[in-house]
Protein backbone atom coordinates (compact mmCIF):
# COMPACT_ATOMS: atom_id res chain seq x y z
CA UNK A 1 0.00 0.00 0.00
CA UNK A 2 3.10 2.34 0.74
CA UNK A 3 3.88 2.20 -2.61
CA UNK A 4 1.06 2.86 -4.23
CA UNK A 5 0.26 5.61 -2.58
CA UNK A 6 3.86 7.14 -3.39
CA UNK A 7 3.08 6.38 -7.32
CA UNK A 8 -0.20 8.08 -6.55
CA UNK A 9 1.98 11.18 -5.16
CA UNK A 10 4.56 10.98 -8.05
CA UNK A 11 1.19 11.25 -10.40
CA UNK A 12 0.15 14.28 -8.34
CA UNK A 13 3.35 16.01 -8.47
CA UNK A 14 3.57 15.17 -12.17
CA UNK A 15 0.22 16.81 -12.68
CA UNK A 16 1.61 19.62 -10.65
CA UNK A 17 4.90 20.39 -13.25
CA UNK A 18 2.38 20.33 -16.57
CA UNK A 19 -0.16 23.28 -14.13
CA UNK A 20 2.67 25.13 -14.15
CA UNK A 21 2.14 25.72 -17.94
CA UNK A 22 -0.84 28.08 -17.07
CA UNK A 23 -1.48 28.48 -13.80
CA UNK A 24 0.13 30.80 -11.28
CA UNK A 25 -0.31 29.13 -8.05
CA UNK A 26 0.79 25.73 -9.46
CA UNK A 27 4.07 28.32 -10.54
CA UNK A 28 4.49 29.37 -6.85
CA UNK A 29 4.13 25.78 -5.51
CA UNK A 30 6.66 24.19 -7.80
CA UNK A 31 9.02 27.41 -6.96
CA UNK A 32 8.68 26.97 -3.17
CA UNK A 33 9.69 23.35 -3.77
CA UNK A 34 12.76 23.62 -5.10
CA UNK A 35 14.04 25.70 -2.27
CA UNK A 36 12.71 23.12 0.42
CA UNK A 37 15.76 20.99 1.02
CA UNK A 38 18.69 24.26 1.16
CA UNK A 39 15.80 25.52 3.81
CA UNK A 40 15.58 22.45 5.83
CA UNK A 41 19.66 22.69 5.72
CA UNK A 42 19.98 26.26 6.86
CA UNK A 43 17.45 26.39 9.57
CA UNK A 44 17.68 22.25 11.08
CA UNK A 45 19.51 22.14 13.84
CA UNK A 46 21.33 19.46 14.33
CA UNK A 47 20.71 17.40 17.66
CA UNK A 48 17.68 19.96 18.41
CA UNK A 49 14.50 19.18 19.98
CA UNK A 50 11.93 19.81 16.75
CA UNK A 51 8.19 19.69 16.29
CA UNK A 52 6.44 19.86 13.03
CA UNK A 53 3.17 21.38 12.08
CA UNK A 54 1.75 21.18 8.79
CA UNK A 55 -1.26 22.97 7.77
CA UNK A 56 -3.09 22.82 4.71
CA UNK A 57 -3.47 26.55 3.79
CA UNK A 58 -3.93 29.90 5.81
CA UNK A 59 -6.90 28.67 7.53
CA UNK A 60 -5.30 25.41 9.00
CA UNK A 61 -2.28 27.88 10.12
CA UNK A 62 -4.54 30.12 11.79
CA UNK A 63 -6.25 27.36 14.12
CA UNK A 64 -2.74 25.98 14.49
CA UNK A 65 -1.00 29.24 15.05
CA UNK A 66 -2.65 29.04 19.13
CA UNK A 67 -0.66 26.07 19.18
CA UNK A 68 2.45 27.14 18.15
CA UNK A 69 2.41 30.40 20.07
CA UNK A 70 2.04 28.78 23.22
CA UNK A 71 4.71 26.32 23.06
CA UNK A 72 7.02 28.80 21.84
CA UNK A 73 6.19 30.87 24.79
CA UNK A 74 5.98 27.66 27.47
CA UNK A 75 8.68 25.56 25.63
CA UNK A 76 11.26 27.31 24.65
CA UNK A 77 13.69 24.16 23.52
CA UNK A 78 11.48 23.25 20.72
CA UNK A 79 12.08 24.76 17.67
CA UNK A 80 9.11 24.87 15.41
CA UNK A 81 9.41 23.48 11.66
CA UNK A 82 6.01 24.32 9.43
CA UNK A 83 5.32 23.20 6.14
CA UNK A 84 2.22 24.02 4.09
CA UNK A 85 0.78 22.79 1.32
CA UNK A 86 -0.89 25.65 -0.29
CA UNK A 87 0.83 28.88 -2.45
CA UNK A 88 -2.39 30.94 -0.46
CA UNK A 89 -0.72 29.77 3.22
CA UNK A 90 3.21 30.04 2.23
CA UNK A 91 2.85 32.99 0.18
CA UNK A 92 1.26 35.11 3.02
CA UNK A 93 3.12 33.17 6.15
CA UNK A 94 6.33 32.19 5.17
CA UNK A 95 7.78 35.22 7.13
CA UNK A 96 6.00 34.20 10.52
CA UNK A 97 7.94 34.71 13.58
CA UNK A 98 6.43 31.89 15.08
CA UNK A 99 8.34 29.17 13.65
CA UNK A 100 11.86 28.70 12.85
CA UNK A 101 11.68 26.91 9.53
CA UNK A 102 8.58 27.50 7.04
CA UNK A 103 8.59 25.35 3.55
CA UNK A 104 6.41 23.84 1.10
CA UNK A 105 5.70 20.04 2.41
CA UNK A 106 7.59 17.95 -0.25
CA UNK A 107 5.82 16.08 -2.72
CA UNK A 108 4.69 12.66 -0.91
CA UNK A 109 6.78 10.38 -1.94
CA UNK A 110 8.71 7.72 -0.41
CA UNK A 111 11.97 8.96 -1.49
CA UNK A 112 11.01 12.65 -0.15
CA UNK A 113 9.04 11.29 2.50
CA UNK A 114 12.20 9.79 4.65
CA UNK A 115 14.75 12.71 3.36
CA UNK A 116 12.12 15.52 5.04
CA UNK A 117 12.03 13.14 8.07
CA UNK A 118 15.91 12.63 8.29
CA UNK A 119 16.29 16.00 7.91
CA UNK A 120 13.77 17.01 10.34
CA UNK A 121 13.94 14.16 13.33
CA UNK A 122 10.59 15.59 14.70
CA UNK A 123 10.15 14.73 18.01
CA UNK A 124 5.88 15.08 16.81
CA UNK A 125 4.23 15.84 14.30
CA UNK A 126 0.63 18.07 14.15
CA UNK A 127 -1.71 17.76 11.01
CA UNK A 128 -4.18 20.48 11.46
CA UNK A 129 -7.80 19.62 10.91
CA UNK A 130 -6.74 17.58 7.63
CA UNK A 131 -4.60 17.42 4.88
CA UNK A 132 -3.95 13.58 5.35
CA UNK A 133 -1.10 12.69 3.39
CA UNK A 134 -0.74 8.93 3.19
CA UNK A 135 3.07 8.46 2.93
CA UNK A 136 3.89 10.80 5.15
CA UNK A 137 1.48 9.40 7.79
CA UNK A 138 2.56 5.65 7.10
CA UNK A 139 6.35 6.69 7.48
CA UNK A 140 5.88 8.52 10.50
CA UNK A 141 4.06 5.54 12.37
CA UNK A 142 6.67 3.47 11.24
CA UNK A 143 9.29 5.57 13.07
CA UNK A 144 6.79 5.53 15.98
CA UNK A 145 7.32 9.46 15.89
CA UNK A 146 4.06 10.71 18.02
CA UNK A 147 1.67 12.09 15.68
CA UNK A 148 -1.44 14.38 16.42
CA UNK A 149 -4.48 15.55 14.58
CA UNK A 150 -5.87 18.43 15.88
CA UNK A 151 -9.06 20.83 15.61
CA UNK A 152 -10.28 17.92 13.12
CA UNK A 153 -14.15 17.33 12.39
CA UNK A 154 -15.38 14.21 10.47
CA UNK A 155 -18.95 13.19 8.90
CA UNK A 156 -20.03 10.01 7.87
CA UNK A 157 -19.62 11.49 3.93
CA UNK A 158 -16.01 11.66 3.91
CA UNK A 159 -13.75 8.99 1.81
CA UNK A 160 -13.12 7.38 5.06
CA UNK A 161 -16.33 6.09 5.74
CA UNK A 162 -17.74 4.81 2.19
CA UNK A 163 -17.24 1.12 0.93
CA UNK A 164 -14.63 1.70 -0.80
CA UNK A 165 -12.01 4.05 1.01
CA UNK A 166 -11.12 1.02 3.71
CA UNK A 167 -6.93 2.41 2.43
CA UNK A 168 -7.74 5.66 3.87
CA UNK A 169 -9.75 4.96 6.49
CA UNK A 170 -6.70 2.92 7.19
CA UNK A 171 -4.53 6.56 8.02
CA UNK A 172 -6.51 7.67 10.51
CA UNK A 173 -5.14 4.72 12.44
CA UNK A 174 -1.40 6.45 12.25
CA UNK A 175 -2.48 9.31 14.59
CA UNK A 176 -1.30 8.24 18.15
CA UNK A 177 -4.07 11.19 19.20
CA UNK A 178 -6.93 12.65 17.59
CA UNK A 179 -8.36 15.99 19.37
CA UNK A 180 -11.88 16.69 17.23
CA UNK A 181 -14.18 19.53 17.51
CA UNK A 182 -17.62 17.88 18.57
CA UNK A 183 -19.05 14.44 20.50
CA UNK A 184 -20.41 13.36 16.56
CA UNK A 185 -16.91 12.92 15.34
CA UNK A 186 -15.96 11.25 18.27
CA UNK A 187 -18.33 8.79 18.01
CA UNK A 188 -18.61 8.58 14.45
CA UNK A 189 -14.43 7.55 14.81
CA UNK A 190 -15.51 5.24 17.21
CA UNK A 191 -17.79 3.34 15.49
CA UNK A 192 -15.08 2.39 12.77
CA UNK A 193 -12.34 1.69 15.85
CA UNK A 194 -10.37 4.82 15.77
CA UNK A 195 -9.14 5.71 18.74
CA UNK A 196 -7.97 7.54 21.15
CA UNK A 197 -9.90 10.50 20.42
CA UNK A 198 -10.42 13.62 22.94
CA UNK A 199 -13.05 16.45 22.12
CA UNK A 200 -11.21 19.24 22.20
CA UNK A 201 -13.20 22.31 20.77
CA UNK A 202 -11.85 24.40 17.88
CA UNK A 203 -8.29 26.24 18.13
CA UNK A 204 -9.21 28.52 15.92
CA UNK A 205 -11.44 30.20 18.61
CA UNK A 206 -8.59 31.02 21.10
CA UNK A 207 -6.96 32.40 17.52
CA UNK A 208 -9.76 35.12 16.93
CA UNK A 209 -9.53 36.11 20.49
CA UNK A 210 -6.10 36.62 20.78
CA UNK A 211 -6.60 38.74 17.54
CA UNK A 212 -9.22 40.83 18.99
CA UNK A 213 -7.08 41.34 22.00
CA UNK A 214 -4.25 42.33 19.83
CA UNK A 215 -6.32 44.17 16.98
CA UNK A 216 -4.60 47.06 14.94
CA UNK A 217 -5.96 50.32 14.60
CA UNK A 218 -6.64 51.66 11.22
CA UNK A 219 -7.47 55.42 11.23
CA UNK A 220 -8.37 55.80 7.89
CA UNK A 221 -10.92 52.63 7.85
CA UNK A 222 -12.42 54.23 11.22
CA UNK A 223 -12.82 57.91 9.56
CA UNK A 224 -14.54 55.69 6.92
CA UNK A 225 -16.97 53.96 9.42
CA UNK A 226 -17.69 57.02 11.55
CA UNK A 227 -19.37 59.20 8.60
CA UNK A 228 -21.84 56.37 8.11
CA UNK A 229 -25.81 58.44 8.74
CA UNK A 230 -27.25 57.37 12.39
CA UNK A 231 -29.99 55.47 10.74
CA UNK A 232 -27.67 53.02 8.44
CA UNK A 233 -25.28 51.25 8.76
CA UNK A 234 -21.22 49.55 7.84
CA UNK A 235 -21.78 46.32 5.95
CA UNK A 236 -17.91 44.61 5.75
CA UNK A 237 -18.02 42.38 2.96
CA UNK A 238 -15.29 39.69 4.13
CA UNK A 239 -13.49 36.99 2.08
CA UNK A 240 -15.73 37.97 -1.12
CA UNK A 241 -16.34 35.89 -4.23
CA UNK A 242 -18.20 37.26 -7.36
CA UNK A 243 -21.67 35.81 -6.17
CA UNK A 244 -21.50 37.72 -2.73
CA UNK A 245 -20.48 40.83 -4.30
CA UNK A 246 -22.76 41.06 -6.90
CA UNK A 247 -25.84 40.86 -3.63
CA UNK A 248 -23.80 43.33 -1.85
CA UNK A 249 -22.82 46.06 -4.37
CA UNK A 250 -26.79 45.71 -5.87
CA UNK A 251 -28.01 46.09 -2.34
CA UNK A 252 -25.12 49.02 -1.89
CA UNK A 253 -25.87 51.29 -4.90
CA UNK A 254 -29.67 51.50 -4.03
CA UNK A 255 -29.23 52.47 -0.64
CA UNK A 256 -27.36 55.71 0.76
CA UNK A 257 -27.80 54.62 4.48
CA UNK A 258 -25.94 52.04 4.09
CA UNK A 259 -21.79 52.09 3.54
CA UNK A 260 -19.56 49.14 2.08
CA UNK A 261 -16.33 47.95 3.26
CA UNK A 262 -15.54 45.45 0.85
CA UNK A 263 -12.10 42.65 1.32
CA UNK A 264 -12.53 41.00 -1.65
CA UNK A 265 -11.12 37.15 -1.69
CA UNK A 266 -9.06 37.51 -4.60
CA UNK A 267 -7.50 40.66 -5.03
CA UNK A 268 -5.75 40.84 -8.29
CA UNK A 269 -6.37 43.45 -10.76
CA UNK A 270 -9.03 42.10 -12.78
CA UNK A 271 -11.34 41.04 -10.09
CA UNK A 272 -10.64 44.70 -8.78
CA UNK A 273 -11.68 46.27 -11.77
CA UNK A 274 -14.54 44.16 -12.45
CA UNK A 275 -15.97 45.00 -8.68
CA UNK A 276 -15.51 48.86 -9.70
CA UNK A 277 -17.39 48.49 -13.20
CA UNK A 278 -20.26 47.38 -11.18
CA UNK A 279 -19.93 50.30 -8.20
CA UNK A 280 -22.97 53.31 -8.87
CA UNK A 281 -21.74 55.34 -5.13
CA UNK A 282 -18.30 56.91 -4.69
CA UNK A 283 -15.52 54.53 -3.90
CA UNK A 284 -11.56 53.97 -3.44
CA UNK A 285 -9.06 51.27 -2.70
CA UNK A 286 -7.51 51.51 0.88
CA UNK A 287 -4.30 51.65 -0.92
CA UNK A 288 -5.08 55.20 -2.67
CA UNK A 289 -7.32 56.45 0.64
CA UNK A 290 -6.25 59.69 2.42
CA UNK A 291 -7.44 61.77 5.09
CA UNK A 292 -8.57 64.49 2.51
CA UNK A 293 -10.20 62.04 0.02
CA UNK A 294 -11.56 59.24 2.51
CA UNK A 295 -14.99 61.40 3.94
CA UNK A 296 -16.60 61.42 0.35
CA UNK A 297 -16.70 58.08 -0.04
CA UNK A 298 -19.46 55.52 0.52
CA UNK A 299 -17.41 52.38 -0.54
CA UNK A 300 -14.02 51.27 0.70
CA UNK A 301 -12.40 48.55 -1.04
CA UNK A 302 -9.36 46.79 0.60
CA UNK A 303 -7.14 45.76 -1.89
CA UNK A 304 -4.36 44.54 0.27
CA UNK A 305 -4.14 40.92 3.05
CA UNK A 306 -3.63 40.82 6.26
CA UNK A 307 -5.96 43.67 7.51
CA UNK A 308 -9.69 41.44 7.30
CA UNK A 309 -9.84 40.57 11.24
CA UNK A 310 -9.61 44.00 12.19
CA UNK A 311 -11.62 45.72 10.41
CA UNK A 312 -14.31 43.97 11.04
CA UNK A 313 -14.75 45.57 14.16
CA UNK A 314 -15.63 48.84 12.31
CA UNK A 315 -18.62 47.01 10.79
CA UNK A 316 -22.16 46.71 12.65
CA UNK A 317 -22.73 43.94 9.76
CA UNK A 318 -20.82 41.49 8.40
CA UNK A 319 -21.08 39.23 5.06
CA UNK A 320 -19.19 36.12 5.16
CA UNK A 321 -18.14 35.01 1.44
CA UNK A 322 -17.70 31.57 -0.12
CA UNK A 323 -21.50 30.64 0.53
CA UNK A 324 -22.19 30.36 -3.16
CA UNK A 325 -19.21 28.43 -3.71
CA UNK A 326 -17.33 25.75 -1.71
CA UNK A 327 -18.17 27.14 1.14
CA UNK A 328 -17.99 29.92 3.93
CA UNK A 329 -14.94 31.25 5.54
CA UNK A 330 -14.22 32.21 8.54
CA UNK A 331 -17.37 33.50 10.23
CA UNK A 332 -15.53 33.66 14.29
CA UNK A 333 -12.92 36.39 12.96
CA UNK A 334 -16.15 38.84 12.70
CA UNK A 335 -17.88 37.14 15.08
CA UNK A 336 -15.78 37.89 18.10
CA UNK A 337 -16.14 41.77 17.95
CA UNK A 338 -19.57 41.13 18.46
CA UNK A 339 -20.95 41.68 14.44
CA UNK A 340 -23.90 39.55 13.12
CA UNK A 341 -22.54 37.75 10.29
CA UNK A 342 -24.82 36.67 7.27
CA UNK A 343 -23.50 34.38 4.60
CA UNK A 344 -24.53 32.36 1.44
CA UNK A 345 -26.66 28.78 1.81
CA UNK A 346 -23.17 26.63 1.61
CA UNK A 347 -22.52 26.61 4.93
CA UNK A 348 -23.52 23.48 6.51
CA UNK A 349 -20.31 21.52 6.62
CA UNK A 350 -19.36 24.11 9.50
CA UNK A 351 -20.18 23.56 13.11
CA UNK A 352 -19.49 27.45 14.19
CA UNK A 353 -22.12 28.69 11.06
CA UNK A 354 -24.55 26.09 12.21
CA UNK A 355 -24.11 26.79 16.02
CA UNK A 356 -24.18 30.97 15.10
CA UNK A 357 -27.29 30.44 13.59
CA UNK A 358 -28.84 28.40 16.56
CA UNK A 359 -27.58 30.63 18.56
CA UNK A 360 -28.91 33.54 16.56
CA UNK A 361 -25.69 35.30 15.83
CA UNK A 362 -25.55 34.48 12.20
CA UNK A 363 -28.17 34.42 9.29
CA UNK A 364 -27.89 32.96 5.60
CA UNK A 365 -29.68 33.90 2.75
CA UNK A 366 -30.03 32.23 -0.55
CA UNK A 367 -30.94 35.43 -2.91
CA UNK A 368 -30.16 39.64 -3.07
CA UNK A 369 -34.37 39.68 -1.76
CA UNK A 370 -33.80 38.00 1.20
CA UNK A 371 -30.60 39.13 1.94
CA UNK A 372 -32.43 42.80 1.04
CA UNK A 373 -34.79 41.67 3.67
CA UNK A 374 -32.30 40.99 6.53
CA UNK A 375 -30.55 43.61 6.14
CA UNK A 376 -33.53 46.37 6.31
CA UNK A 377 -34.79 44.57 9.86
CA UNK A 378 -31.52 44.92 11.44
CA UNK A 379 -31.03 48.68 10.06
CA UNK A 380 -34.67 49.17 11.65
CA UNK A 381 -35.49 47.14 14.97
CA UNK A 382 -31.89 47.93 16.84
CA UNK A 383 -32.74 45.76 19.47
CA UNK A 384 -32.81 42.98 17.25
CA UNK A 385 -29.19 43.71 15.82
CA UNK A 386 -28.10 43.92 19.47
CA UNK A 387 -29.14 41.28 20.26
CA UNK A 388 -27.43 39.14 17.72
CA UNK A 389 -24.40 41.30 18.41
CA UNK A 390 -24.70 39.45 21.45
CA UNK A 391 -25.32 36.04 20.64
CA UNK A 392 -22.50 36.14 18.22
CA UNK A 393 -20.05 38.02 20.87
CA UNK A 394 -21.03 35.10 23.65
CA UNK A 395 -20.88 32.44 21.41
CA UNK A 396 -16.91 32.61 20.59
CA UNK A 397 -15.93 33.28 24.62
CA UNK A 398 -17.95 30.20 25.32
CA UNK A 399 -15.80 27.78 23.16
CA UNK A 400 -12.38 29.21 23.98
CA UNK A 401 -9.94 26.69 25.75
CA UNK A 402 -9.13 23.84 23.24
CA UNK A 403 -5.28 25.45 23.00
CA UNK A 404 -5.25 24.95 26.38
CA UNK A 405 -6.47 21.05 26.31
CA UNK A 406 -4.28 20.11 23.34
CA UNK A 407 -1.20 21.40 24.25
CA UNK A 408 -0.81 20.30 27.94
CA UNK A 409 -2.06 16.63 26.70
CA UNK A 410 0.57 16.19 23.68
CA UNK A 411 3.50 17.58 25.45
CA UNK A 412 3.10 15.64 28.81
Amino acid sequence: MRYLFSFIGLVYSSLIKLAVLFNPKARMMERGRWKVWGKLRGGIVPGGRHIWFHAASLGEFEQGRPMMERIRAEYPDYRIVLTFFSPSGYEVRKNYEGADVIVYLPADRISRVRKFLDLVQPEMAIFIKYDFWPCFLLELERRQIPTYLVSSIFRPTQLFFRWYGGAYKRLLHCFTHIFVQDEASRILLGKHGIDPVTVAGDTRFDRVISVYEARKSLPLVERFAATVPEDGLVIVGGSSWPPDEEILVRYFNRNPKVKLILAPHEIDKEHLLQIISHLRRPFIRLSEATESNIDRQDCLIVDSFGLLSSIYRYGQVAFIGGGFGKGIHNTPEAAVYGVPVIFGPRYEKFKEARELIAEGGAFTVSSAEEFTSLIERLISDKGYREAASRAAADYIRSHAGATERIVRQIIR
